[in-house]
């Protein structure tokens, strides 16, 4: 069974219906076109008229019918000028003679010849340019509207059959949870009456939230590839239309649909479009609530024993309308977050299964490279692998190309056009081994696993990277410490080199002042607060900005414990980089000579300094015995 064959039924009848209501419509206006018109060509006059314009010499012509004379008068004489006119025909022996004796033109109408070019002429052609013309303007009306404008209450969900979707539970990696979230739904499509029978009530509908790019949608169309179901597919955004009433229209048809085609599933893309929060605001968006009452209405309205079940998918829950969320409605949710070590290392091996990869190749650590990184931005690191390798000329995948392709999608492409001169060459290698530097001199940081000064299409002129060694999900105050410490150690070895300062630490101020910031408005880490929230979480999934909850006075002692943190830390900062200034010199010399140092390369350095002077320490203490 295809699309057509399931859209046939639903679409056959309304499409005859709007077929006859244009025929009658275009028929009443060229009816209407055709009266006017023969209004303004000719004008009936009575019969005895007619024979006293034959004696006073005005008639040019007759036509004779079967039940009208069509008189074409003398132009020069006539004060209608151009008109023709007309009369019933009347039973007068004496027509012929009065005609003959006045030298007026007469004769019959060829009837066949007539009929069928009226008919023509004033039907058939007449409503052939109003189609074009009504084909037209709702051609370019679809254009700007985006949807079809004679079908206002069709909704516009794309449908698939039972084995369409082409997607099972087995295409899902690293979302476990989620999955068994929804396998109940799945067993309840395949086996509904076995929870009929025990009196069991299948949740109506699931609401799928999490961060962009998790799996969402590929997880509904993998309940109804495993369910093998119809699948109804349509975003929130469909329903909101300009005119009102129009997306309430929709939500009607769409759900009369799934209950005609039950057991299936309807997923709604991004709900949040029409599922918002009714905040009582009287100049709202009354179509956009019309369409959420609709919904509402419709979700109490079916009978969920029949297997209809409604998915929605949305990374902003705290926007949509509690009525959505009650029971009854969207009363399960299943969180689809960002995947761990091994969900980011099992979704790796579902996106390069069709991809060839040569033996070398280690998915464990790329996936460990890729903390916080989604389903979506794995599958375009193994794109962009497989895309590096061609542009190389190899037929395989090797472990380099996967590892060029993170930094692609991390910092950009490397931007060779961009030269450096010596000096800024120079104050950028300084720069990145201050941050690498002192990341390695800490104790609560991350190893470094790669400095570089090649530039990047992203704007940086050169960067540190450093990979955890194992999954965390919690940070303490001294991590916190001393990550930002990390994020000032470039500003502060300019300063501890060439006493003075770039617009290079730019991003690295922004990201410090973010963290300091949280550690005293959400994380309750400092003195003065104590364990007072000070901001919340806005938008968790999205961008997870903060919303102050505090007053301007508060507000302003904020700013100062937040300087507070940020002080102590940049001075920490460049306390270790005085007290290591030499190996600093050292390593930049290294990363400027050869553009680029590995994390292994970086710590033998490290290590063959620390071995150096010891060496020399313990000589000075044996020449001093």
């Amino acid at each position: 069974m295809n699309n057509k064959k399931l859209n046939k039924k639903f679409s056959h009848n309304n499409k005859w219906r709007y077929l006859i209501y244009y025929a009658i419509l275009a028929a009443m206006i060229i009816f209407i076109i055709n009266e006017y018109m023969n209004g303004l060509k000719s004008q009936h006059i009575k019969y005895s008229d007619f024979v006293k314009a034959i004696n006073q010499n005005k008639v040019s012509e007759v036509q004779i019918s079967k039940d009208k004379l069509i008189i074409i008068p003398k132009v020069k004489n006539d004060a209608n000028k151009g008109k023709v006119l007309y009369t019933e025909r009347i039973d007068d022996p004496d027509l012929v003679k009065k005609l003959d004796s006045a030298k007026v033109k007469y004769g019959g109408i060829p009837q066949e010849n007539s009929a069928i070019k009226g008919f023509f002429v004033n039907w058939v052609l007449p409503f052939i340019i109003i189609a074009f013309l009504l084909q037209l303007f709702l051609g370019k009306l679809n254009k700007k509207m985006g949807s079809g404008v004679m079908s206002f209450g069709k909704n516009t969900a794309k449908i698939y059959a039972e084995s369409e979707t082409g997607v099972n539970f087995k295409d899902v990696a690293g979302q476990e949870e989620a999955k068994e979230s929804l396998v109940e739904i799945v067993d309840f499509l395949h086996n509904s009456q076995r929870y009929v029978e025990i009196g069991a009530r299948l949740p109506k509908g699931a609401l799928l939230v999490g961060p962009p790019g998790t799996g969402k949608t590929l997880l509904a169309k993998a309940v109804a590839g495993e369910a093998k179901v119809p699948f109804f597919s349509i975003s929130g955004s469909a329903f909101v239309e300009m005119f009102v009433g129009m997306g309430a229209a929709r939500v009607r048809d769409l759900f009369q649909q799934a209950q005609e085609k039950a057991p299936c599933i309807v997923f709604i893309d991004e709900i949040d479009a029409i599922g918002k929060s009714r905040d009582g605001n009287v100049s709202g968006n009354d179509e956009r609530e019309q369409t959420l009452n609709q919904l509402l209405a419709e979700m109490d309205g079916f009978d969920s024993s029949k297997g209809v079940v409604i998915l929605a998918a949305t990374n902003r829950p705290e926007v949509l309308d509690k009525a959505l969320l009650r029971p009854g409605r969207f009363d399960r949710r299943v969180i689809v977050d960002r995947p761990d070590l091994k969900g980011r290392e099992d979704i790796l091996k579902v996106h390069i299964r069709g991809v060839k990869v040569s033996p070398d190749v280690d998915l464990n650590s790329i996936a460990k490279a890729t903390p916080g990184a989604v389903g979506a931005d794995l599958a375009n690191i193994i794109n962009e692998a497989a895309l590096r390798a061609v542009k190389n000329h190899r037929f395989q995948v090797n472990q380099g190309d996967l590892e060029e392709a993170v930094e692609v999608i991390i910092a950009g492409k490397e931007k060779k056009d961009r030269i450096l001169s010596p000096e800024e060459k120079q104050q950028v290698a300084f720069h990145e081994v201050g941050h690498a530097l002192v990341a390695a001199l800490l104790k609560h940081t991350d190893p470094v696993h790669k400095i570089t000064i090649v530039p990047r299409t992203m704007g940086s002129l050169g960067y540190t990277m450093q990979l955890p060694e194992e999954e965390k999900y919690l940070n303490t105050k001294a991590e916190m410490l001393d990550q930002i410490c990390v994020m000032l150690g470039g500003r502060s070895a300019e300063e501890v080199k060439f006493n003075s300062i770039s617009t290079g630490a730019a991003n690295d101020i922004e990201r410090a002042t973010q963290a300091a910031r949280r550690m005293v408005t959400i994380y309750g880490m400092t003195d003065r607060f104590d364990m007072m929230g000070l901001e919340s979480m806005q938008n968790r999934y999205l961008d997870g900005r903060p919303a102050q909850n505090c007053s301007a006075e508060t507000a302003s002692i904020i700013d100062e414990e937040t300087l507070k943190i940020i002080r102590m830390c940049h001075k920490k900062a460049r306390a270790l980089l005085k007290d290591n200034i030499e190996l600093l010199i050292i390593i930049s010399k290294r990363l400027i000579e050869k553009e680029t140092l590995m994390g292994d390369e970086f710590m033998g350095i490290i290590k063959e300094y620390k071995e150096k002077k010891k060496e020399e320490s313990s000589k000075g203490n044996l020449i001093s015995d």
